[in-house]
């Protein structure tokens, strides 16, 4: 397991490394944004269900597929059996350059949506040869969820595989731009993952995704929308979780 460290992996086009210093929960230096640094949960809409606020996390001894969390803060586990509520910010963003550290224990799945639609899956998939994009670092496919829930299409894949094992943190660095209307709100280009860098490793370059993913598909798209933290699918924790706005760029 990794030391509780707060390097993380700064995107502008170009990979640069940034060391990320303790937030107020206001706009650090550069823009960013401490997401998790309120005790009280002020980033988030209520209600934040079993979520756990710990100093660090591990697998359970008794149970390598649940999470347990040790006295401290900084990082957030959801919840003594490992589902509760997804986590929705109440702030909205448009084109945003994104910061996690995460934890999964064997076999757990999570995810990340921006704008609460398009998903970045997390997932352990240590050990997989042939990564789909159900796996960690995934754009995550369309689906429907009748008769059965099942995809209908295989998404967009990570280049690699990228995760690391069960148990251990895991960094996932993300610049985003939204979708763009025109005057008569007319979509006129595709939300796109201009990065994506999982574990220090390109996963997405450049890639549109042309709607919103899962069973999310058929909704309206808009140009600014929530992150979640997905935590209702399995055992996941989360620290240093850092966004800032980007100057939104009118060419595209």
């Amino acid at each position: 397991m990794r030391s509780h460290g707060s390097v993380g992996v700064r995107l502008l086009g170009v990979l640069a490394l940034l060391a990320l210093a303790p937030g107020s929960g206001r706009a650090e230096e550069g823009g960013w944004i401490d997401l998790l640094a309120a005790s009280d949960w002020g980033a988030w809409k209520k209600p934040t269900g079993t979520w756990e606020t710990a100093g660090d996390a591990h697998p359970d001894p008794k149970n390598p597929k649940r999470l347990v969390g040790t006295p401290g803060s900084g990082v957030i586990v959801n919840g003594p059996i490992g589902r509760t509520t997804n986590l929705v910010s109440k702030e909205k963003f448009g084109d945003i350059e994104a910061h996690f550290e995460f934890m999964v224990p064997k076999g757990s799945n999570a995810g990340i949506k921006f704008e609460g639609l398009y998903e970045i899956q997390i997932y352990d998939s240590w050990g997989v040869k042939t990564p789909k994009a159900s796996d960690c670092g995934g754009i995550y496919p369309r689906a429907e969820l009748l008769p059965k829930y099942h995809h209908i299409d295989e998404g967009y894949p990570p280049r690699v595989n990228a995760c690391r094992a069960p148990g251990e943190w895991q960094t996932l660095d993300v610049v985003f731009k939204a979708p763009r209307f025109d005057s008569d709100g007319k979509k006129v280009a595709s939300a796109r993952f201009v990065k994506v860098v999982l574990n220090g490793q390109v996963v997405h370059e450049n890639q549109e995704v042309p709607t919103p993913t899962g069973h999310a598909w058929t909704k309206k798209e808009p140009p600014q929308g929530p992150l979640l933290l997905q935590a209702d699918h399995g055992p996941v924790a989360f620290r240093n979780v850092r966004v800032r706005h980007l100057s939104r760029d009118t060419s595209r």
